[in-house]
């Protein structure tokens, strides 16, 4: 390959010394361990908060409404910020918006510590829970493109399921951390602020990261992506991906010069276009299919189980989480070695049928009803892992992060029904008729991936959005 010279010899020069194996292995494992830092820190702020709320609602006297308002604060933030920091760093670019998004978590964490007390207290924690779910929702769309760009197709869908395993770490670290430091008599402000010194030692991680070369070359610049691709990717594959979307932009460029018309920035209206509404459609709905059942099992894991005669404590909660992190890493381990469409089509039709089952079968022994259940929460976390690699691989450069911003975004809808329909539901159809409900949810997800979920295992992003997306 030759690399570009002229305006780019100095960069070229400069960037020669530092060109080897190790360098580049170096690179990578910054680049994997700051975004997974960032899922961390997404699920520690979500998971923080639980074991300081009595003190909360002591301290600031808050009502059942006032914690509402805070708890819903990161839904309405990341559903509200994953599209719109989509649309930012397809347009500004991934580098200079990753480090803007951790920022905004270092700012909006540290402004924890200073929340008064009196009446304004809740608009002001509730306004800064918002900005964090803002932040975590650019998580989604910057970090997942910027590192599926980056990473060598045969280790690309692994690296991407890591970061659904360090969210339920970091919720889980923030439980038992922010237990022990209540416990100890911390107040409340600072057991907040601890993801402060987190949010600080990523921000800092993330000077000096160069951007993507695949966004790059979406703006034209391609002398500058192969300098980047030289000097940061070791994979011969890699290469490829990178002057694939090099020869895929340049041909886009020439039938638009051809035809007299610009090419488009990066928009909303282009995801439902004839040429990529299929990538739309599947990612948007299986995430929302994933997602919902799941959220309310889990979140009334112990109300649901009583229901069915089983009690709850470490067979609910505790069990369901543990079976859901087991599927997770499974899937993790097996994703490269097996392939994403197998991982995630069988899974839904099964989990379909498990909760058909729970649903029509009334009287169905206790013991039987607590082993479905957590087989549910087994094989559905293993296939919702798929939901964070398969937005950052069917989409092509100029719109991977304005899909992965929709889809996440339209995820959230099924989280929030999920979690807030469930107690209506079983107050008002039964939980026979809930779990029925939860099913057809579960394989409507089914028929959808059966028909467009595509197999992306080892292939480069270039090859993935060319025959994906037409």
């Amino acid at each position: 390959m030759i690399y570009p010279t002229g305006t780019t010899a100095s960069v070229d020069t400069s960037i020669s010394k530092e060109t080897s194996s190790k360098f580049k292995r170096r690179f990578m494992v910054r680049l994997v361990a700051v975004f997974i830092g960032g899922m961390f820190l997404d699920g520690y702020i979500l998971g923080i908060i639980g074991p300081v709320t009595g003190s909360m609602r002591s301290d600031l006297q808050l009502d059942a409404l006032s914690l509402g308002m805070i708890a819903a604060g990161p839904l309405v933030g990341i559903f509200v910020g994953s599209p719109l920091a989509g649309w930012a760093t397809d347009k500004f670019g991934r580098k200079p918006m990753f480090l803007v998004d951790m920022g905004l978590f270092l700012v909006a964490s540290a402004a924890q510590f200073f929340i008064t007390s009196g009446d304004g207290a809740v608009i002001q924690l509730a306004a800064i829970r918002f900005l964090m779910g803002v932040a975590i929702g650019g998580e989604y769309s910057i970090g997942g493109p910027l590192l599926s760009e980056f990473s060598p197709p045969k280790l690309r869908g692994r690296l991407l399921g890591l970061t659904l395993i360090a969210w339920y770490v970091g919720f889980m670290a923030a439980f038992i951390i922010g237990t022990l430091l209540h416990d100890a008599g911390t107040p409340w402000r600072l057991v907040l602020g601890t993801c402060a010194i987190l949010a600080l030692v990523l921000f800092l991680a993330r000077l000096g990261l160069p951007e993507s070369p695949s966004w790059l070359i979406t703006k034209g610049r391609h002398d500058e992506a192969l300098a980047i691709a030289h000097r940061y990717i070791e994979s011969p594959q890699m290469h490829d991906s990178i002057t694939g979307e090099m020869d895929l932009r340049m041909i886009q460029e020439a039938q638009a010069a051809k035809s007299g018309t610009k090419i488009k920035n990066a928009s909303f209206g282009m995801l439902f276009s004839r040429q990529y509404w299929r990538a739309t459609v599947f990612t948007a709905g299986f995430w929302f299919c994933a997602v919902t059942p799941y959220f309310a099992i889990a979140t009334f894991a112990d109300e649901v189980l009583n229901q069915f005669g089983f009690g709850g404590g470490w067979a609910g909660g505790v069990g369901l989480s543990a079976l859901a992190v087991a599927g997770v890493v499974t899937s993790v381990l097996l994703i490269d070695k097996l392939g994403r469409r197998i991982l995630t089509v069988p899974g839904q039709w099964l989990c379909a049928g498990i909760l058909l089952v729970i649903g029509v079968w009334g009287n169905a022994p206790a013991i039987l009803v607590l082993v479905l259940f957590l087989a549910f929460s087994y094989f559905n976390a293993g296939y919702t892992t798929m939901t964070q690699v398969y937005p950052a691989e069917v989409f092509p450069g100029h719109l991977r992060g304005v899909g992965m911003g929709f889809a996440a975004s339209f995820s959230r809808i099924g989280a929030a029904l999920g979690t807030f329909a469930l107690p209506w539901a079983i107050a008002n159809i039964g939980m026979g008729a809930t779990m029925v409900v939860a099913a057809a949810v579960a394989l409507l997800g089914a028929v959808l991936s059966q028909w467009l979920a595509p197999e992306t295992k080892g292939r480069t992003l270039a090859e993935i959005s060319a025959n994906f997306s037409h």
